[in-house]
């Protein structure tokens, strides 16, 4: 572990502006910089600014506790920059499960992130408090936000429910529905859509969905949610306030991984300081003002791709294939 004044010191070198998309990039990812290793690590795609906010713990224990590494977090603009770019190697280190599934030959898997004692998350379909809309076959004829089209738990898991539920999904998530009005964007702006009265619902992420759902309605989640969900504490902490009509089961939290071409010591090193992390060790890596109900992670469990077959179920019903 870092002493405080070399951990500070670090801190300072480490908050340098780093670019949203990937082209147009400087040098060759991947190369030495300055005597480091200059890593790439991308982050899922949202809006950039929050998310390298968030995962800037990750960042700062990378660089801290593993010898020569310059890790850069980079935002890609939707999930299908993710594969190209690791593939043409101008990235390392991806964390999303629709690119791992895709093509996991590409990649080694380090693990799930835990974060709240929970390798799980969950997709969660809102709306506003006022709305009549109780239950999935309610959404028929009705105007909905989704996140990015190929999200786990933004499109893909809703749409399979609702396609469980007797609606015509049509060529969603790649085209439009026929029972009811789509739109994709990411998990913040779906639910600003339904803020703004935009949408008459919205799916996301329970993360980025439980600050908005008020405390009453705790009462009524499903056992799973109580039981594996790892932010309950965050309940009714944001506005506005919607309600929840139906949750997914437990969905592997994010994988963590590298690409498999990449042939460097530093590769294992990092998995093992991903895996060896935990609470106590991520909080001496927090920026000042840091909120740690935004912390993505704490740590790894030992997982592999099979555990995300549950994920390529759902694509293949909804007409994805993975591999496309």
């Amino acid at each position: 572990m870092l002493s405080t004044t070399s951990r500070r010191g670090f801190l300072a070198a480490g908050g340098a502006a780093t670019l949203t998309g990937l082209a147009g990039c400087s040098g060759v990812l991947g190369s030495s910089s300055g005597g480091a290793e200059e890593i790439t690590m991308l982050l899922t795609p949202g809006t950039p600014a929050d998310a390298r906010r968030r995962y800037k713990p990750v960042q700062n224990l990378l660089n801290g506790e593993v010898d020569g590494v310059d890790v850069k977090m980079k935002v890609p603009q939707d999930y299908s920059a993710i594969r190209p770019a690791l593939k043409s190697e101008q990235a390392e280190i991806g964390m999303d499960d629709v690119t791992l599934l895709s093509d996991p030959s590409l990649m080694d898997v380090y693990g799930t992130t835990v974060t709240g004692g929970s390798a799980f998350y969950f997709s969660v379909m809102l709306v506003p408090l006022d709305s009549d809309i109780d239950e999935r076959t309610d959404v028929k004829g009705k105007t909905w936000a989704f996140a990015d089209r190929l999200s786990t738990s933004g499109s893909i898991f809703a749409l399979y429910t609702l396609q469980q539920a007797g609606l015509d999904i049509g060529d969603a998530p790649k085209g439009d529905p026929v029972d009811f009005d789509g739109s994709w964007t990411n998990h913040d702006v779906a639910l600003e859509k339904l803020g703004n009265g935009e949408a008459d619902g919205a799916t996301t992420w329970g993360g980025n969905g439980i600050p908005h759902i008020p405390e009453k309605y705790e009462s009524d989640f499903p056992d799973r949610v109580q039981n594996k969900s790892s932010f309950l504490d965050t309940l009714g902490t944001e506005e506005p306030h919607f309600k929840p009509i139906w949750w997914s089961f437990p969905i592997p939290k994010q994988p963590m991984y590298a690409r498999k071409s990449w042939d460097s010591e530093k590769k294992s090193e990092i998995g093992d300081a991903l895996l060896n992390s935990d609470e106590e060790t991520i909080q001496q890596y927090y920026p000042d003002d840091y909120n740690e109900d935004e912390l993505p992670f704490t740590t790894l469990v030992d997982t592999s791709v099979e555990d995300y077959q549950p994920v390529i179920k759902r694509m293949n019903a909804v007409g994805i294939d993975p591999g496309a």
